[in-house]
């Protein structure tokens, strides 16, 4: 499968096209919500190769590392703080050009300069966010937006 994941020449629109089928293959095949999320944390990371992909999970009144890809991150962030904890407080999809620009931005790796926060709602209410670090500035928009929220919408059927 991972060759099919990879899409060296091509939009990053075409890329997502290509991806959320494959990721909705994936948790159609699995039930169990590690497994999910750690392989849509790969699938995301083998297409894009950004420098940090993963879930964090809702777990009382903090966020808790869940699966991902990239470098060491931080374990535990609290309701509102930083991209993750903001994300969640306030429901939204978050997506910062320049981390040195957001207040209160929680630094787990120095390598980070832009980064996407999306969160996984079920049943009305966050349960998790997906958060995405690039190594560059202003790598996300607004299709890593549409895209990553469908992704989070498939996910929300399995968690």
């Amino acid at each position: 499968m991972s060759e099919t994941l990879l899409v060296a020449d091509g939009s990053k629109r075409e890329k997502y096209e290509m991806l959320l089928p494959q990721v909705e293959a994936l948790l159609r095949a699995e039930t169990d919500a590690v497994a999910n999320m750690a392989n849509v944390a790969a699938a995301v990371m083998e297409t894009f190769h950004f420098l940090w992909v993963g879930f964090y999970r809702v777990s009382g009144e903090q966020l808790v590392l869940g699966p991902f890809q990239g470098p060491l991150a931080c374990t535990r962030i609290r309701h509102g703080r930083g991209v993750c904890g903001t994300s969640w407080a306030e429901d939204r999809t978050v997506v910062v050009p320049d981390v040195e620009q957001f207040p209160g931005h929680i630094a787990c790796s120095s390598a980070s300069r832009s980064e996407i926060v999306v969160p996984v709602r079920k049943d009305g209410r966050v349960v998790a966010v997906l958060d995405v670090d690039s190594a560059e500035l202003a790598t996300f928009d607004d299709v890593d937006a549409r895209y990553l929220e469908q992704l989070c919408r498939l996910m929300a059927y399995v968690l």
